[in-house]
């Protein structure tokens, strides 16, 4: 069921395809698991193939097994498999049709509920929760499983993409999810076999090491340089693709320069007030 492209396991050439020729790093220790992390690719094109019987639960394994801050585990994880439920879900992630697709869609909730039900049980004050710090711990517990189950579904041959675009209006996605109270969907996770074609991907050029990696202290003396040939892998790279954006410089001023590119989460502090978080 598997058409994708086999993993470049030489790092000479998996390291050539995150950073292009012109960048690359030193090549170090290698072995399958950082051959895999490597080969990552958002896929945004799936085939109708269901995932195999225990994945899920497999995934939500590796998921568990990522650090969680001070064990408090803030985070739940809904499957969605229904194709009303991800219809609407893509509708709300402006017409993204691969959560429609995929057989296997995943919220990924920063769960601040299941702490306060125990707060609520024991009569206990939980005089941290309204505060930034915890509901930003919870967003980061989240953001560390769904990346350890990103890394083993493509372990076993599958693809994935996250959408962010869930908090567009996150009101409506915890209306549809039945969420209780204090827990919010921070992004999904589509899960499945790769469409054939343009629907695979390619690995990205990523910028070079020497732009976000620093000794000792911050340096960005040499950064407008770098980033401009990394401009120019870029060009190739959104050449390829047919992208609108063909450096990586246009697509950050696409991005973060009209307030129109947030589709709405500008609006996301009124929002999570509606979820019933009180955040200080």
């Amino acid at each position: 069921m598997d058409s994708l492209a086999p993993v470049a396991t030489n790092k000479a050439d998996a390291l050539t395809q995150r950073y292009g020729a012109d960048a690359l790093p030193p090549a170090g220790p290698w072995n399958e698991a950082i051959a895999v992390m490597l080969d990552h690719r958002s896929v945004r094109g799936y085939k109708p193939d269901p995932v195999p019987p225990g994945t899920l639960e497999t995934l939500i394994a590796a998921a568990q097994s990522a650090a969680t801050s001070s064990n408090m585990q803030w985070w739940s994880a809904i499957a969605v498999t229904d194709p009303t439920k991800k219809k609407v879900l893509a509708e709300i992630a402006g017409g993204q049709k691969h959560i429609e697709q995929c057989p296997l869609y995943i919220c990924w909730v920063a769960d601040m509920s299941r702490n306060q039900r125990i707060s609520e049980a024991t009569k206990t004050d939980f005089e941290t929760m309204p505060w930034l710090e915890t509901f930003m711990v919870a967003c980061i517990d989240a953001a560390l499983a769904a990346q350890n189950a990103v890394v083993a579904a493509q372990s076993i041959g599958l693809r994935t993409v996250y959408i962010g675009a869930m908090r567009n209006d996150p009101v409506r996605v915890a209306e549809l999810l039945g969420l209780p109270p204090q827990s919010f969907v921070v992004f999904g996770l589509c899960v499945g076999y790769a469409a054939d074609g343009k629907a695979e991907g390619e690995v990205k050029p990523r910028l070079p090491q020497s732009v976000v990696l620093h000794h000792d202290c911050y340096d960005a003396t040499k950064e407008a340089a770098l980033r401009a040939t990394y401009d120019a892998e870029m060009a190739k790279f959104s050449a390829r693709h047919e992208l609108q954006a063909a450096t990586w410089t246009q697509r950050v001023l696409n991005r973060l320069g009209p307030l129109k590119s947030m589709t709405g989460r500008e609006t996301i502090r009124a929002s999570l007030k509606k979820l019933g978080f009180e955040i200080r």
